[in-house]
């Protein structure tokens, strides 16, 4: 393994929003009839992450996790992709239609998976064994992608390492943890980047334990970018995907999920009449809080609805990537793609 420095987000310069007073239903309303004019007049298709907040999701075209997104973003027939995500996804939606134009509603969304991992310090490791096979989970930088072999999503990954060439080193980046899963489900021994989703490790091991004793007859869904003592309590680890079929499937009434928490506004749209929890929101009282944010990535709710208006109004900002990354990052993402496809 590579023990890097913990690298900052994109635009960690910047301070981070705080969250803001709910905006008035007739606000809601009005910008999202304006969206939907510009939407038209533009020939644009909105995507949205499930992460994104509600009313983003509700003027979206498609609403789903990473692979979900970048599936709807190979085959539109759009001329503008409205990503609403962070950086790195709309840089997926520009590798894979160079000729459209990819706009975002703020340009400073980032990651902290993304930024842990520069292209220039993993081509240094790739120098040091060139039997590598790059495995990239899809929450990284275009120029990461290009030196990858292959690309991944948290619900494809288990897949797509089980087809790797047995003769080949595995390199997963950038994401120790979700790597350290599919090890675990596929029994390949995998070479780990040190980078992680400061979102997603922020859940412990007591706070699910404490959310286990109030909620006895609750499954704990839990993403699988966190941390072994937590996936360890759960009733399912699963991608943002699977966890909205897991729950409509599953009879259970109550469940705890650990992850970002704006895929709680699909899930109880998708799912009426089940009762869906935020981990680690719960105080001593047994009861749900909002004191703690740690289920709130700051970065995907950078995103607002004026942003959306704004950006579709000005065309702008928008993302572009140099031809030649393009041209190598797209050659793994369609590797992904087939794989994904096979049945």
């Amino acid at each position: 393994m590579i023990d890097l420095a913990e690298a900052q987000p994109r635009g960690a310069d910047f301070t981070l929003p705080t969250a803001r007073a709910p905006r008035p239903p007739t606000e809601t309303a009005e910008l999202s009839a304006e969206i939907l004019v510009l939407k038209r007049r533009l020939n644009a298709v909105i995507l949205a992450h499930n992460y994104q907040v509600p009313e983003i999701q509700d003027v979206a075209d498609f609403v789903g996790d990473s692979l979900g997104l970048a599936q709807q973003a190979a085959s539109t027939s759009a001329d503008v992709i409205v990503f609403c995500g962070v950086h790195f996804m709309a840089e997926t939606a520009k590798i894979l239609n160079p000729s459209k134009l990819v706009l975002l509603p703020d340009r400073d969304a980032g990651c902290s998976l993304e930024a842990s991992c520069p292209a220039p310090e993993l081509e240094k490791l790739q120098a040091t064994n060139p039997n590598f096979y790059t495995i990239a989970y899809i929450n990284c930088s275009a120029a990461v992608k290009a030196l990858s072999d292959v690309i991944v999503t948290s619900g494809n990954a288990e897949k797509i390492v089980r087809a790797a060439p047995a003769d080949r080193d595995l390199l997963f980046v950038p994401d120790e943890n979700l790597g350290q899963w599919v090890m675990e489900q596929t029994g390949r021994p995998m070479t780990l980047w040190r980078g992680n989703c400061y979102a997603h490790v922020e859940f412990q091991r007591d706070q699910i334990l404490r959310a286990r004793a109030a909620y006895p007859d609750a499954k704990i869904v839990v993403h699988p970018e966190s941390l072994r003592e937590v996936r360890q309590l759960a009733d399912a680890v699963c991608s943002t995907e699977r966890m909205v079929t897991f729950c409509k499937s599953d009879p259970a009434r109550r469940f705890v999920i650990v992850t970002e928490s704006g895929i709680i506004h699909r899930m109880r749209k998708e799912c009426p009449g089940k009762e869906f929890l935020c981990a680690p929101v719960f105080d001593v009282l047994r009861m749900p809080t909002d004191t703690c944010r740690c289920s709130e990535c700051r970065y995907m709710k950078m995103n607002t609805l004026e942003k959306l208006r704004d950006c579709m109004a000005r065309r702008a900002p928008q993302l572009d990537l140099p031809p030649e990354i393009i041209t190598q990052a797209r050659v793994p993402m369609e590797r992904m793609l087939e794989i994904s496809a096979r049945a």
